[in-house]
């Protein structure tokens, strides 16, 4: 096992209509400046799923840090109201602007990524759904994973409500989900929707040992979307796995601020190597 693991965790990238450019000028300095081992886009990469939009979330991601990349589709990243498109091919803009695959496995170095597709555009154009099969999926991704290796999904949904109730409501099956997580022995989830940065774990919806899955969400990166304390703001997150602790530094732009700043860190005991060092102790 690799002895530490840097993402940058990027989301809502709202290309469109509230896109900020100066916000992406921003991701992009950050971005060379951080040298992150991988980039994670957790979904909405677009307004209105349009191929102008693609176009300029495309040439973003071109212009990132040449490492490997996981994008993941969000709600807007298919179309709402252009209705026959939705009904007969809602991602053809997502796989011709950004990537032919939908659900992905990504293997670094000490690390399996899996990304899952939550998009629903024919049951819940907004809310979402994961299904059965994209569980096994998962599941037999994560199996062919070495021995202490990081897993880690990245989802755009979110399962666990904000504290003031905005981004929605969370993924129907929410505790089924982060439950079948947990028996992988998921490191961590990364995902976005809510526009605002929020860090919760698996404890928050279902009872076990450990400490739970830490559920990671980022804000807005490029857009004027924020919400709650992040209103009018931009934001990304750098994730770092240590053996027996994750670090998530939330990083925020505000106002007419030309950098990503850095906020008080979140540090969480990584539900593996916790439970081992404990079983260790009692021994």
């Amino acid at each position: 096992m690799r002895d530490a693991l840097t993402i940058l965790h990027a989301s809502d990238l709202q290309c469109g209509r509230p896109y900020v450019p100066r916000a992406a000028e921003a991701l992009i300095r950050f971005a060379r400046s951080l040298a992150p081992d991988v980039v994670v886009i957790s979904g909405d990469l677009t307004q209105r799923a349009k191929a102008r939009e693609f176009r300029t979330a495309a040439n973003l991601l071109r212009r990132l840090p040449s490492v490997p990349t996981i994008v993941t589709p969000g709600n807007h990243d298919v179309p709402v109201y252009r209705v026959w498109e939705r009904a007969l091919s809602p991602y053809r803009s997502w796989r011709t602007g950004v990537s032919p695959d939908l659900d992905t496995v990504t293997r670094l170095d000490g690390a399996t990524f899996v990304a899952l597709n939550s998009t629903a555009p024919w049951r819940a154009v907004v809310g979402g759904r994961i299904d059965p099969w994209q569980i096994d999926y998962a599941r037999e991704a994560f199996a062919a994973s070495g021995s202490g290796e990081v897993r880690a999904l990245v989802v755009h949904h979110h399962f666990v409500p904000t504290p003031d109730g905005t981004g929605g409501r969370p993924l129907p099956g929410a505790a089924h989900l982060v439950r079948s997580f947990e028996s992988m022995h998921v490191d961590f989830v990364l995902g976005g929707h809510v526009h605002r940065t929020h860090v919760r774990t698996s404890r928050d919806l279902v009872d076990g040992t450990g400490e739970g899955v830490p559920l990671v969400a980022c804000g807005t990166t490029t857009s004027r979307r924020g919400r709650g304390p992040e209103e009018g703001a931009n934001s990304l997150n750098v994730v770092r796995v240590l053996p027996k602790a994750l670090e998530i530094q939330p990083h925020l732009m505000r106002g007419g601020a030309e950098d990503f700043v850095p906020m008080n860190p979140i540090v969480l005991p990584r539900g593996r190597a916790a439970e081992l060092a404990r079983g260790a102790r009692e021994s």
